[in-house]
């Protein structure tokens, strides 16, 4: 058994900056981001990984947050939504959705975005049907999603053309 006042040594990377922090052992992945860290972009919503909205890249590969322990992170890179930026300037995505009106309280588009990076890496020529495939995991009560996909295949037609 974990005695939960423990503290564990954590080594990994977070949006390309290597970090060594002892954190409690039942610590979850988004605590530490949010708390330890100071990345408040990873949102905590059900916490129980059904809204989506605490999704970031552990070594390239969609995760949810809220369902892992940060010590799960040891030696690994973490992509969070302010990785996704670089120079300071928005994303491609983080464009699109903007001129789309695809967010409206914010509360979801971390996860959704990060999810949407990881789909057009996978298949850039991913297709309406495929978008909507990707995003079966995240919930937005405010868009309707329509704008979200749009914004999503303009940003994959826009990289096929580049």
């Amino acid at each position: 058994m974990i005695d939960e006042t423990m503290a564990l040594r954590l080594r990994c990377s977070v949006n390309g900056r290597e970090r060594v922090d002892d954190v409690p052992a039942r610590m979850t992945l988004a605590d530490y981001l949010r708390d330890v860290v100071g990345l408040t972009g990873t949102r905590l919503g059900c916490e129980q990984g059904a809204c989506g909205a605490c999704t970031l890249l552990l070594d390239g590969k969609a995760v949810r947050a809220c369902l892992m322990l940060a010590v799960q992170a040891e030696g690994m890179h973490v992509q969070t939504i302010e990785g996704l930026t670089a120079g300071g300037r928005l994303a491609d995505l983080q464009d699109a959705f903007h001129r789309h009106a695809a967010l409206q309280c914010g509360f979801c588009t971390a996860g959704m975005l990060i999810t949407a990076d990881d789909a057009l890496r996978k298949d850039p020529a991913i297709s309406r049907e495929g978008v909507k495939r990707a995003l079966t995991g995240h919930i937005c009560r405010c868009t309707g999603y329509q704008p979200i996909v749009d914004a999503i295949v303009e940003v994959a037609q826009e990289r096929r053309h580049a």
